[in-house]
């Protein structure tokens, strides 16, 4: 059975009340039941974590080394701004998809550029909470082909 790790970065455990018209109004904990049926659908076991802190993002991305087959990560404002996180992605070389609620590439200039999209299979952005479910669909179906 494969196993991924979900990795929620900052400010999204206020999902359902910050800035709506961006975010929708789904909370962390409605997207996180999402998840384990479609996870339960596609024959995997999901772990999630979220933290508003870049360190200890950074140690359970080390963490899922040797202990997940893949990661689905919404690094939030850590997408721009974090070469930590990056680096981390490439040290465990762990496949990897990240996701966005918004569409980073609609919004202001300084979230156009994405750290982590280098050493990712693949970004999907734009799609809200849904974005969660087809960076999940498109983990697994890579994590199948390998």
């Amino acid at each position: 059975m494969l196993r991924v790790q979900v990795i929620h970065g900052p400010n999204l455990n206020m999902l359902g009340l910050r800035e709506p018209k961006v975010y929708g109004t789904q909370t962390l904990a409605s997207i996180e039941e999402m998840l384990v049926c479609e996870a339960e659908t596609l024959g995997v076991v999901l772990d999630s974590f979220q933290s508003n802190s870049e360190g200890a993002l950074v140690d359970c991305i080390q963490a899922a080394f040797g202990e997940r087959d893949g990661i689905l990560i919404n690094p939030g404002a850590y997408t721009h701004t974090s070469v930590a996180m990056r680096d981390a992605i490439a040290a465990v070389g762990l496949p990897t998809v990240e996701v966005h609620l918004s569409n980073i590439h609609k919004r202001e200039a300084f979230r156009h550029h994405s750290y982590i999209a280098a050493v990712a299979v693949g970004q999907i952005c734009g799609f809200g909470a849904d974005s969660y479910r087809l960076g999940l669909y498109a983990l697994v179906q890579h994590l199948k082909s390998l």
